[in-house]
């Protein structure tokens, strides 16, 4: 009966799965579904792991669909989890935020908000 206790606890042991880890958008600045009174300079996007930003990205639209940015996504030097990209002075109106992310164990998520600049 002992033999056949400690076999199950071995075989439950072993065959549970790893946790696998995911960078899931944490926070933002603009904040998701904010409407800001003056144009940010930047989009922030702060993810829940470590990513890897030669593999990742943030566009900004306007609601014609053309994207806004500057282009020149970069990692914070003092968080490996947030990414930046500069914006130009935008105009008042909606703007959608996409992004791709690959986390340091190199699993890839993505997802889209949105902004309001009022003025």
């Amino acid at each position: 009966m002992k033999c056949t206790i400690v076999s199950l606890f071995l075989i439950v042991l072993t065959s549970t799965t790893r946790v696998e880890a995911h960078a899931f958008l944490k926070d933002a600045e603009p904040a998701v579904g904010s409407t800001v009174q003056t144009s940010p300079s930047e989009v922030r996007i702060r993810f829940t792991e470590n990513i890897e930003p030669t593999f990742s990205s943030i566009q900004v639209f306007d609601t014609s669909g053309k994207e806004v940015d500057k282009r020149d996504v970069h990692l914070d030097r003092s968080d490996r989890a947030q990414l930046h990209v500069s914006l130009p002075q935008l105009r008042a109106g909606m703007y959608k935020v996409v992004w791709r992310v690959v986390s340091v164990d190199t699993h890839v998520t993505n997802g889209s908000f949105t902004f309001r600049v009022s003025r």
